[in-house]
């Protein structure tokens, strides 16, 4: 016969397995889908610097790589200029503490842009290894800790040099860990091994342009696709071998802003570049040159360079960078409905419960429900300048600023 004390147990590990079911890592670059969406219904809406605040941690050195979220650990990297380090630590999720701070790089500091930063890759995490990319004189470092900061191996793909600087954030793929080499000499897409970082396939980019796209990966028109715009092209590719299924020549040269699909329209969305500003929607089941054919709509109005946009629901909506521009258009067909200017932003929009969220580089969050008018539902201040995308994971929101890391919500 059951106790009560069994059927107390019995809710409580039931409960938990609900909870688990429901709650979401955000394990790499735009989290779990890397396109900036969040299953999360609980992500916090009112908060600032003082208030709703779980903790505020100071970070070692500086840079842009946004917070990835495994459980309860957070994983960032950072650079130390004084001392010419670029490090990956780790944060314990419940207290804001570092658990520990490894060095993967000691070099000369690079040639940048003005805006970027010496750490502005985000790592990612598949639960049981940690990778990160960094940038050692003209070399491409891509390296993998345990979860207990014991580095399991450290690999040099390939070369990399570009007057802005370095950005490559890793991709997962089944047993492989998949890197952008788009730069101004031999560029190259690298599969690793995750578990030894041997290189399983390489493939060049014929550019030789930089640009600093992460791809996406999606199951589209019976096929899996690796899809990245940059070094004048947009380019789907098969993530198991490197294969390329389709191209779309041009539009511009450079383009930074990792790309989205909205599965109720079809379409891929495309927004960059330089030194031409272009959106494109295209459609994904083409095969070979598709310049022609496959683009279903375009625009030159609100074009975003450096943070990625997203889609949800009908709509696709995009921030520039350069104007501080947000605007809301039609999945469908690019009719554009509306536009605000909440502040020049270089983070990545990121959606969670049906709102999307945009915080500018002054720090300011603002809360919008995407429809034929703008909504907004909240305004947050935390009061630092912000260039790292946001991080959402179990109700709580992750922020990154040059400082610190921010948890808002509440406590587990």
């Amino acid at each position: 016969m059951t106790t009560k004390t069994e059927k107390l147990f019995l809710a409580i590990a039931l409960a938990l397995a609900v909870h688990a079911a429901h709650a979401e890592n955000w394990p790499c670059w735009r989290g779990p889908r890397g396109d900036g969406s969040s299953l999360d219904t609980k992500a916090p809406l009112h908060w600032s610097a003082t208030n709703g605040a779980v903790w505020t941690a100071d970070m070692p050195g500086t840079g842009h790589s946004s917070p990835i979220v495994w459980n309860d650990r957070i994983f960032l990297l950072t650079a130390i200029p004084e001392k010419q380090e670029r490090c990956l630590v780790c944060v314990d999720r419940g207290s804001g503490q570092i658990m520990w701070q490894r060095t993967a790089v000691v070099s000369p500091l690079e040639a940048k842009h003005g805006l970027n930063s010496f750490a502005s890759s985000t790592p990612a995490t598949d639960g049981r290894l940690v990778y990160c990319t960094f940038l050692d004189r003209n070399e491409m470092v891509v390296a993998a800790y345990e979860f207990d900061g014991n580095q399991k191996w450290l690999v040099r793909p390939g070369q990399f040099f570009s007057k802005h600087g370095f950005c490559s954030s890793p991709v997962l793929f089944k047993e492989l860990v998949i890197v952008n080499g788009d730069h101004d000499g031999d560029a190259y897409i690298a599969a690793l091994d995750r578990s030894t970082g041997k290189t399983v396939w390489k493939i060049p980019r014929e550019n030789k342009t930089r640009s600093y796209c992460t791809p996406i990966i999606r199951e589209l028109a019976g096929k899996t696709q690796m899809i990245l715009s940059g070094s004048k092209c947009v380019t789907s590719y098969d993530p198991n071998t490197g294969a390329r299924h389709w191209i779309i020549d041009g539009p511009t040269e450079q383009t930074v802003a990792s790309m989205v699909y909205n599965e109720k329209a079809g379409l891929l969305f495309y927004t960059g570049g330089f030194p031409e500003l272009h959106i494109l929607a295209i459609r994904p089941d083409g095969e070979g040159n598709v310049t022609k054919t496959h683009i279903a709509w375009r625009t030159t109005k609100g074009v975003s360079y450096v943070p990625s946009p997203v889609s949800i629901g009908d709509y696709f909506v995009v921030v520039t960078d350069n104007t501080g521009t947000l605007t809301c258009f039609e999945a469908r067909d690019g009719t554009m409905l509306w536009s605000e200017k909440p502040g020049f932003s270089h983070a990545s929009l990121v959606t969670a419960g049906g709102l999307v969220y945009t915080l500018s580089d002054a720090g300011v969050m603002r809360i919008f429900k995407p429809g034929p008018a703008y909504q907004e539902v909240a305004k947050n201040d935390i009061g630092e300048k912000c260039f790292a995308s946001p991080a959402i994971s179990d109700g709580q929101i992750f922020l990154r600023s040059d400082k610190h890391l921010f948890c808002i919500g509440t406590s587990p």
